[in-house]
């Protein structure tokens, strides 16, 4: 029976434990692994398949595979480079990873794609070194995120949050609620927590499972508001323990490895910060916007630079989400749920493939050059 949220309890139950404890395995259940290997999307048209911004998370790359090849039957030429956030991962012949940064000269946490051919990865202990510190600091940004729910001092953000999001007082007593439940689960399971899981998408997916007993609406408007705090703690987060970006980039070339910029319309100024980078994506289901400006900017950088060894190249990523696909419908994102490897409608624009052609690029070329890049 559905509750209303006016009447929600800060006991924790039995289902606590076990919604706690499906959140944070990292082992799938044959129900999960059905959803990930029969995927409903099929893209028999596809020839082409770039894939080189998507995250598998917690979800077996053998069953990735699978399902890559289900919806993509008829692909001649592909590139397909996994990029956990903060972990490289190989994937076949390819190995990636997004990376946090911090980029001083416009004192923003900045992220880039880092791409390998997996024999280049000999030697890496201190770029290695250095993505674990990033990601063990990163992980704090949890702790931070459920204090702003249940520590008075970060009051002022919770009014904030709520001022941004027309938010009513039972929405908020309702996420402090939930929020002050997730730390007792967290201490209490301690011991049995991957370390993957400690992110900021557990308390989101938290709320959104109690729509098994709240009114669907009423969970949508918490985690609308709790989204908003979480932009304000991402705000102040410190970024005095992330790496310099030119010295994330300086590293992965030393390796010879490749750069790519995710979703620069998010953060403005990379696009003149002339970073050592390979290319930009000009398209991802978050940042879509401005496709054809990145793509015209893209090209005028090619045309005034000369003298770049390596000229800027195009690229358009998904940003998919594999665990978002394990959680039950009630509980998912929508919007993330809906993204696939690969899938990045963008190309078959006529106004995108038009900018794209006066270029000379097109996703095929695109996939041939970056391979020789990657190759050395």
């Amino acid at each position: 029976m559905t509750q209303t949220i006016k009447n929600s309890s800060e006991k924790i139950t039995t289902w606590d434990h076990n919604v706690f404890e499906r959140l944070i395995a990292v082992d799938l259940t044959p129900v999960e692994i059905q959803r990930i290997i029969g995927p409903s999307n099929r893209f028999e048209n596809e020839d082409a398949l770039l894939a080189i911004h998507w995250h598998p998370e917690n979800v077996p790359l053998e069953l990735i595979k699978t399902r890559i090849d289900v919806m993509y039957p008829n692909i001649t030429e592909y590139l397909i480079i996994p990029t956990q956030h903060n972990e490289i991962i190989i994937y076949g012949d390819y190995a990636g990873a997004e990376i946090d940064c911090r980029a001083s000269a416009f004192n923003r946490k900045v992220q880039i794609l880092i791409h390998f051919n997996k024999t280049r990865l000999c030697g890496a202990q201190r770029l290695f070194n250095m993505i674990a510190h990033t990601r063990r600091y990163r992980a704090t940004q949890l702790n931070d995120f459920l204090d702003s729910f249940t520590n008075q001092r970060y009051e002022k953000r919770l009014h904030e949050a709520a001022d941004k999001t027309g938010v009513e007082s039972d929405i908020i007593r309702f996420a402090r609620i939930q929020a002050t439940k997730l730390q007792k689960l967290i201490q209490l399971h301690t011991p049995n927590i991957p370390e993957f899981s400690i992110k900021n998408k557990l308390f989101i997916n938290y709320l959104n499972s109690q729509k098994k007993h709240y009114d669907h609406h009423a969970i949508d408007r918490v985690v609308i508001f709790a989204l908003a705090v979480k932009e304000i703690v991402k705000r102040h987060f410190a970024l005095d323990y992330f790496y310099e970006v030119e010295d994330v980039i300086a590293e992965v070339r030393n390796l010879g490895g490749c750069i790519v910029v995710p979703h620069p319309e998010q953060f403005w100024p990379i696009l003149l910060a002339d970073y050592d980078v390979d290319g930009y994506e000009v398209w991802n289901p978050q940042s879509r916007e401005f496709t054809e400006f990145l793509i015209q900017t893209i090209a005028r950088k090619n045309q005034l630079q000369n003298s770049r060894l390596r000229s800027l190249m195009i690229f358009m990523g998904d940003d998919t989400h594999l665990s978002e696909k394990l959680l039950d419908a009630e509980a998912q994102n929508p919007d993330k749920a809906a993204r696939e490897i690969g899938y990045q409608p963008a190309w078959d624009d006529p106004s995108i493939r038009k900018a794209l052609n006066a270029m000379g690029m097109d996703k095929k070329k695109i996939i041939c050059d970056y391979k020789k890049r990657l190759k050395g």
